[in-house]
């Protein structure tokens, strides 16, 4: 009985530093985008150094993609497992009454952020990945000018991808909404930070979302 306590302790503490690490890459991610309002050239020389900087993509980018693949992957075995071993309380208790909607369904929130990385993926990496590896090309420019920024505006030019981003971002908001106080919960944080932690935790999941959504909304209106 110790044994699966502690394999499921384990297996929560290992999700919480997996969200912890994907929630520093998101405030990264934000930070590169949002250069793209202000400035595309910044944007440009920002975009074209990660993107060509060996130890981001030999080392960091593949345990990016690791940290997000495993998860996920956790993410859904956690689901899975407390669902079956709290199918007979919630048969016997009202769930609705003891939880939030956000709680009761990270899965759902899960699958359509999964989803979105797919397709954010499809726009962006899979282009970047031909580019480099396949095509060889590692300038990072086409015609004489960085593409980063002409690519960046090319995908908002639809307002159906727009509409499809700032759906997805709300549902990553209700999802961080929830994550944050389940990650220092399973890192056993609970002390006078406690408060403070859990208010940054709600301004990061409303504010970094809703700055992806208005650089969705900028580059659709601006190009």
């Amino acid at each position: 009985m110790s044994g699966i306590l502690s394999s499921s302790i384990a297996k929560k503490v290992s999700m919480a530093l997996s969200a912890f690490f994907l929630m520093f890459f998101l405030l990264q991610h934000f930070a590169i985008n949002i250069l793209s309002v202000f400035s595309g050239n910044l944007f440009n020389q920002v975009s074209h150094f990660m993107g060509t900087n060996p130890l981001i993509q030999y080392v960091l980018q593949p345990v990016l993609i690791f940290g997000v693949v495993f998860h996920f992957v956790m993410g859904f075995i956690l689901e899975i497992k407390n669902r079956k071993a709290q199918g007979k309380k919630y048969a016997k208790n009202n769930g609705a009454a003891n939880s939030t909607w956000m709680s009761r369904n990270m899965i759902l929130s899960g699958i359509v952020i999964l989803l979105f990385v797919l397709l954010h993926f499809i726009d962006f990496w899979f282009p970047e990945i031909n580019t480099k590896f396949i095509q060889g090309d590692w300038s990072g420019m086409h015609d004489g000018e960085f593409r980063y920024f002409q690519e960046l505006q090319h995908k908002f030019l639809s307002p159906l991808r727009v509409g499809v981003y700032c759906l997805a971002f709300v549902f990553l908001s209700l999802h961080l909404l929830h994550g944050f106080n389940s990650a220092f919960q399973s890192v056993g944080a609970n002390n006078k930070y406690i408060k403070g932690l859990r208010s940054f935790g709600k301004l990061y999941s409303i504010l970094i979302p809703a700055g992806f959504i208005f650089i969705a909304i900028f580059h659709h209106f601006n190009h």
